[in-house]
């Protein structure tokens, strides 16, 4: 998952992007956020070959530690004091704290779950994102939205298949990682209104690193040489991701590549797949293609909606 976003389509609201005009590539954007999504599904199926073997909260610090050095190392142009500068520090510690939150719940999930049945309980976010939208920013969602969110959590039962004994009890936490998400989304947007993206990714990295390092020693697994050049790769494959994902926006309309985004499950199949010897069940793709389909109406609408055909 996923990163930070301002007034853009509902998928990518985690990324605040600045106002400042750039030359606009739209293939070039499709293709860095094809591989920013690719990145991110290998980073997730590190952390399923690593949660056996160590706590989660090893796992997430590491995460949090080598994409801070990856970010602020290699991409980071700014010094540190000019990235922490806010006037809504509250804002944005509670978001931060939403997305550890959503982080340590998605890599639990991963030691139980299929990759793929993950990501694809997880593909509620954005419907979540269009629900909460009323109630916190007053924004209007018509009935036609209404009915793809309320369609798209149709998939999620039909995924998850309460009360058959079908799927594992960690099948609720994709969907609190979608919760968490959503609502990090939603503050982000709020706060992208007085920072840039920078600001919002210092500080969730930052907010990561401080209380992960806390954390670790208490759960702390000895890592060998070959472990540690997974964490390694972990934040790094997140940190290189997120740069990929933030360039992308910026040279290419969001509404151009919200549906690209979807790509994620079929990454996640083939690794759960080749790696894993994995892969989902018929009701779990059945359920993944009616999340997505609603997830790519709701986008569609509201395109519709941005052009004043609404």
């Amino acid at each position: 998952m996923r990163a930070a976003s301002g007034e853009v389509t509902r998928p990518f609201q985690i990324f605040c992007m600045s106002q400042i005009e750039r030359p606009q590539n739209i293939r070039l954007g499709i293709g860095l956020l094809l591989i920013a999504v690719a990145l991110f599904t290998i980073g997730e199926a590190i952390v399923k070959s690593l949660v056996h073997d160590y706590d989660i909260t090893q796992i997430v610090w590491a995460r949090y530690i080598f994409h801070a050095l990856v970010t602020y190392t290699v991409f980071s142009r700014v010094n540190v004091f000019q990235l922490a500068r806010t006037t809504r520090p509250g804002l944005h510690i509670a978001r931060s704290a939403l997305m550890l939150a959503a982080t340590t719940l998605f890599f639990t999930s991963l030691r139980y779950l299929a990759l793929a049945d993950a990501i694809a309980i997880s593909f509620v976010g954005p419907l979540l994102v269009t629900a909460l939208s009323i109630p916190i920013l007053k924004e209007k969602v018509g009935i036609r939205r209404w009915m793809a969110i309320l369609v798209g959590f149709g998939g999620v039962l039909f995924i998850i298949r309460p009360g058959m004994g079908v799927m594992h009890w960690a099948a609720v936490l994709p969907l609190c990682t979608a919760v968490c998400y959503a609502l990090y989304q939603i503050l982000t947007r709020i706060a992208s209104r007085s920072d840039d993206t920078q600001t919002s990714l210092f500080w969730m990295s930052a907010f990561g690193v401080i209380v992960s390092s806390v954390a670790v020693p208490f759960f702390w697994t000895m890592p060998g040489p070959i472990e540690w050049v997974m964490m390694a790769a972990l934040g790094t494959v997140y940190g290189v991701g997120h740069y990929l994902l933030i360039r992308g926006l910026e040279i290419a309309p969001a509404s151009k590549l919200s549906p690209f985004l979807y790509t994620q499950i079929i990454w996640a199949t083939l690794l759960g797949l080749v790696v894993f010897d994995q892969f989902p069940d018929g009701p779990t793709l059945i359920g993944g293609v009616i999340v997505i389909g609603s997830g790519l109406y709701i986008w569609w609408r509201e395109s519709v909606r941005r052009s004043g055909e609404e």
